[in-house]
């Protein structure tokens, strides 16, 4: 569970770098990683969403925050 974790979190940030970059630059720097594929990168896309939903689920059956206060 611990390492579903952390390699979500380790996705989302790889995706959160490229879509950076896509903003400040407006090179599509995913695409070219996939050689031009959409379909590609519409799968590496969907990727993301699963991983978000993973961390979604996550922090609210977990409640990683409870103890902090």
């Amino acid at each position: 569970m611990k390492f579903t974790t952390i390699v979500c979190s380790a996705v989302l940030s790889v995706f959160s770098v490229l879509a950076t970059v896509y903003a400040l630059s407006g090179f599509d720097l995913l695409l070219f990683l996939c050689f031009g594929n959409v379909f590609v990168k519409r799968a590496l896309l969907s990727l993301t969403g699963i991983s978000a939903a993973w961390l979604i689920f996550w922090l609210v059956a977990f409640r990683p925050m409870k103890f902090l206060s």
